[in-house]
Formats: C-alpha cells, structure tokens, sequence
C-alpha cells in the first residue's frame, strides 16, 4: 500500500469513529461507482449524510478542507445521486426528509490527531 493510500485509510477510519461517536449511523463507506467514490454514507436523525473525508500530515499546503473545491463538491453531489437511485433500485424502504454534505478534516502530526466536522460544508 502506498503511503498516501495509507494516510487516507487512516483518516477514512478516524472519521468513521469521529462520527459515529457524534451519533451519525454509519450506512456505507467507500462507496464506488463508474463515477467515483463517496467516502463515508452516514445517518443522522432523519437526515442522509454524505461525507467527504480530507486527511493531511501537515497543514504545509493548507488546510485539507481547501482541497474540497467546487468541481469535487459538484462530483459528490452526482455520486449521492447514484448512491440514492441505488438503494431505491435495491428496493430499500429507506426515507430522508433532508441532505447533507458534510467535510471532515484529520490533520496527523507526529502522534498528534486533529479531527474537524465540517456540517453542511457545500
């Protein structure tokens, strides 16, 4: 595994428990298309969460949330398309009164972990 593949696991993984510890129900993770990738799927109340996770090992070219530009928002918003017209296809009963696309950032230093939640990001 390269080392970027494992910074982005990492970050993947502690965005994961970072959620799930702020009560959002984990649905999917790593989600693919022909399209691209939606990191984490999450539930929050009655609210369909999709999260972009940025992870960096130091802020030397910015934060990670300044790589979640406008093209890559537009991305995510088409793969949750997919992702929604999937479940319907799957025949899941599931109902969402609202979306949301949320970024969280992990930024390792060191041994050091900095975790932020950005709620309804773009």
């Amino acid at each position: 595994m390269r080392v970027k593949d494992a910074v982005g696991r990492f970050g993947e993984d502690v965005a994961a428990k970072h959620l799930e510890a702020a009560g959002l129900q984990i649905l999917a993770r790593n989600w693919r298309c022909r399209d691209g990738e939606v990191d984490v799927v999450a539930r929050d109340a009655a609210a369909l969460v999709f999260v972009e996770v940025k992870t960096r090992s130091s802020l030397a070219y910015g934060s990670p949330a300044e790589a979640v530009h406008q093209r890559k928002s537009a991305r995510i918003r088409r793969l949750a398309l997919c992702w929604m017209a999937e479940q319907r296809e799957a025949g899941s009963g599931e109902f969402w009164s609202s979306l949301r696309f949320d970024v969280v950032t992990v930024v390792r230093t060191g041994s050091a972990v900095r975790v932020e939640h950005l709620r309804g990001a773009f």
